[in-house]
């Protein structure tokens, strides 16, 4: 299966092929690798720890056992920084098991080819059949392969936001003051 709603281009596979045996022995999982160009190039990194939140220590954990493999394995010739986060509740499914985990949940995904005239479907997630991903639109329900997205995200609603504040007082790690630092992004479609 094609991993690339986790790395899109040549560089950012091979990144996270480098990347994803360090986190995954950390006990976390990738969920996204870009390599952003710009005057210096980014590197970001998205993790999450399956069952929980993921913390600032983490992410700098992560950071540190991360760029000393970039070191040894060098693969970005030039100047970056490393940026570690967590998904957000925004965020992207790139994986076929997010599909699973966020069926009932609002959210947008695009093609790299038109499906039927279109790119863009936002709707409902209705689960997963085989390699295919559901998803509720105003026509009715679209199977789409996962092979076939370029991106795919979650909506942020008001009902995704106390699903995950009731997940994380559940796990006893809220932090009301991390909640301060949500964006929320408008884009021309919506």
């Amino acid at each position: 299966m094609s991993n690339d709603l986790i790395a899109k281009t040549a560089i950012d596979r091979r990144l996270a092929e480098i990347i994803t045996p360090v986190i995954e022995d950390m006990g976390y999982a990738l969920v996204r690798v870009r390599l952003m160009g710009g005057k210096t190039h980014t590197l970001q990194i998205m993790a999450e720890k399956p069952g929980g939140a993921i913390e600032v220590d983490d992410c700098a954990e992560i950071s540190n056992a991360v760029s000393a493999v970039l070191d040894v394995e060098d693969p970005i010739t030039d100047a970056y920084t490393l940026e570690v986060s967590s998904p957000g509740i925004d965020r992207p499914l790139t994986r076929l098991k997010h599909f699973e985990e966020f069926e009932g949940y609002e959210a947008k995904l695009e093609t790299s080819e038109l499906i039927g005239g279109r790119k863009r479907f936002k709707g409902v997630l209705a689960g997963v059949e085989d390699d295919e991903v559901l998803i509720n639109i105003d026509e009715g329900t679209v199977g789409l392969k996962f092979d076939w997205l370029s991106d795919a995200k979650l909506v942020l609603t008001d009902e995704l936001i106390k699903e995950m504040l009731k997940a994380r007082k559940a796990a006893g790690e809220l932090n009301e003051d991390a909640f301060d630092e949500i964006e929320t992004e408008r884009s021309e479609e919506d």
